[in-house]
């Protein structure tokens, strides 16, 4: 049986996410790791894993997109860990949207439209 969209970016989208986030939150706003882990609510060997490349190995480089994730680190950090579901969520959003991964699953190019 084929992976349901949100299946397919639960293992392949998420972690990408995670990393860009966590890269914004130590590269713009100067957290260190293991802040950046409590505030998604993960563990610093999770973040460690994201920023060495172990996890969420695809790079964005859509500027419109680094900007949203931006924004959604500076949510996430004044926040705390109960903007994480929502900006998670309105990142994988504007990523299916994108059609970013449409080019890995058949079912993703059905919600593009």
């Amino acid at each position: 049986m084929k992976a349901t969209p949100c299946e397919f970016m639960m293992w392949n989208g998420l972690p990408v996410i995670r990393r860009e986030i966590a890269e914004s939150m130590i590269q713009d706003y100067k957290l260190n790791q293991k802040q950046a882990a409590e505030k998604l609510g993960v563990t610093p060997a999770a973040i460690s894993q994201y920023i060495s490349g172990k996890r969420g190995k695809v790079k964005i480089i859509d500027e419109k997109l680094l900007k949203e994730i931006n924004i959604s680190a500076k949510k996430i950090i004044e926040q705390g860990e109960s903007a994480v579901i929502g900006e998670t969520c309105r990142i994988c959003k504007i990523m299916r949207k994108s059609g970013l991964f449409s080019f890995y699953c058949d079912m993703c190019t059905l919600i593009k439209k």
